[in-house]
């Protein structure tokens, strides 16, 4: 803010009240006339300022909240209409963690008791010796737009189910033709029909994308989750992986540590080295869906030199990562590499099929596991992938396990990997 000063008749300098008075009014003129809710609450949880749209928000008046706790007002309920948790709610998270919040699938409980989809920013107030002097939170009314894509959404997934029948029956249709057994054709028109039933493939493959992706978005995509040992499970997967790899020439490394060292036990004066347990909680098959993405696409875009594969972890995530040694990623295209159709533009991939919505599809399953998802790529050096997952702790993952009927040993290995 830009303050006026005068000299006082100390030598110092004072703030002229009429410019403190200036600002004052400007600030409160862009915070009554914002559209967004804007409610500030101090360390006591009360709430000290409350802007018109947030009474328009939630139904209450300005002289009715204001000095009162901000669980009598600001309520969040879940797709069911069920009062979330205290420890859900995002004040009482900004205001324990110190950290700022942001969710883009909040539900508002109004005072009518009806019910508003909102976009929440919450900020924490951190006062001059360093604690937590309050909090401010940014809430958008976003109930039309969400209507909106519920019904692009919807559309998309009924068009994509339907249509997935008849393209299912073509490629049944011209596989049969491409039979020896059943047919006789010529190479060129063999040639054709081989052309086609790619395409055919190509367009199956959107179809069962745009599908997911329309699930992924309104909340309706299958989610199984149960605790999951990493290490052991990506060693397995890499093993049904391998062939493709190898198929192209390529090598396939897998890499296995950890950010911390790794226990060691002595038995009988030989040592062997206990890989640390890396659980998380997480549907096997949509991991594993995400990790085959990933792996396919560093297969497809990797001429020559080796895919590498990583798992590792510290006491809050459990980090796997993918790497090749293909053209890489160009610098400009990278922020963009996760949103729906997008795909690099340049003459590596024009060759390449793709629907696009690969790695759109990644982000969205390893964010239902408040999980991150992001690349590092150096054009002509190739690109990693990493996918953060938050891990459990060992004692809380066996109790899981036993509640889900499922154990896992440790792994105990003698040679590196």
């Amino acid at each position: 803010m830009g303050l006026f000063f005068r000299k006082n008749s100390g030598g110092g300098s004072a703030v002229t009240t009429n410019a403190l008075q200036d600002e004052k009014q400007k600030a409160d003129i862009i915070i009554n006339n914002i559209d967004d809710a804007i409610v500030l609450i101090d360390s006591a949880n009360v709430i000290r300022s409350f802007n018109p749209a947030s009474s328009t928000m939630t139904g209450w008046p300005k002289d009715e909240v204001l000095g009162l706790d901000y669980r009598s007002v600001i309520k969040f309920v879940n797709d069911k209409g069920e009062t979330i948790d205290d420890s859900d709610h995002p004040f009482v998270k900004v205001l324990l963690s110190g950290k700022p919040f942001r969710d883009n699938t909040s539900i508002l409980a109004k005072k009518d008791g009806s019910a508003l989809s909102v976009d929440i920013s919450v900020t924490p107030l951190v006062a001059a010796d360093g604690k937590i002097s309050g909090a401010v939170a940014i809430i958008r009314d976003v109930e039309d737009q969400r209507k909106q894509d519920k019904q692009r959404a919807d559309f998309i997934s009924t068009a994509s189910h339907e249509m997935r029948t008849p393209v299912a029956a073509i490629e049944g249709y011209l596989a049969l033709a491409l039979n020896d057994k059943v047919t006789n054709i010529d190479a060129k028109a063999r040639s054709y029909l081989e052309k086609a039933h790619a395409s055919t493939q190509h367009l199956g493959k959107l179809f069962q994308d745009l599908l997911t992706s329309a699930k992924a978005e309104d909340g309706r995509l299958s989610n199984h989750p149960q605790v999951l040992e990493m290490n052991e499970f990506v060693e397995k997967l890499v093993d049904d992986l391998r062939f493709s790899a190898e198929k192209k020439g390529l090598a396939l490394e897998l890499l296995m540590g950890s950010h911390q060292q790794n226990e060691v036990t002595k038995t009988d004066s030989t040592q062997k080295v206990v890989k640390p347990l890396l659980f998380v909680h997480v549907d096997p098959d949509r991991i594993r869906e995400v990790i085959t993405n990933l792996f396919d696409n560093a297969v497809k875009y990797t001429e020559t030199g080796k895919i590498t594969i990583g798992i590792t972890g510290d006491a809050q995530v459990v980090q796997f990562h993918i790497s090749d040694t293909g053209p890489g990623i160009p610098k400009d295209d990278i922020p963009h590499l996760f949103q729906k159709f997008y795909r690099v533009d340049n003459s590596n991939t024009r060759t390449i099929g793709g629907t696009g919505l690969g790695l759109y599809i990644c982000k969205k399953i390893v964010e239902l596991y408040n999980g991150r998802i992001w690349v590092e790529s150096e054009q002509d050096k190739g690109s990693t992938f990493y996918i953060n997952l938050p891990r459990l702790e060992t004692n809380r993952a066996l109790t899981l396990q036993a509640q889900e009927g499922t154990v896992a040993q440790p792994v105990i290995q003698n040679a590196k990997i």
